[in-house]
């Protein structure tokens, strides 16, 4: 089973706790102070990461919906 990364830039305030958490997937940008998804549908080896990165994120902007 695959899974998608999605980011709600909306609700995003710019914490960077996915950038640590998954640092493969997320990265930020400083301009508009928003989460940047490297990969929206990383490999099946990173979600344990990306789950860490959607469960600490304290905007709660981020989501890994299952395909």
């Amino acid at each position: 089973m695959t899974f998608r990364v999605v980011a709600d830039l909306d609700l995003c305030q710019g914490h960077q706790m996915c950038t640590g958490e998954a640092p493969d997937v997320f990265d930020f940008d400083d301009d508009a102070d928003v989460v940047v998804v490297l990969d929206e549908r990383p490999d099946e080896s990173l979600r344990s990461d990306v789950r860490a990165a959607v469960q600490y994120c304290p905007a709660m902007a981020l989501a890994m919906e299952e395909e």
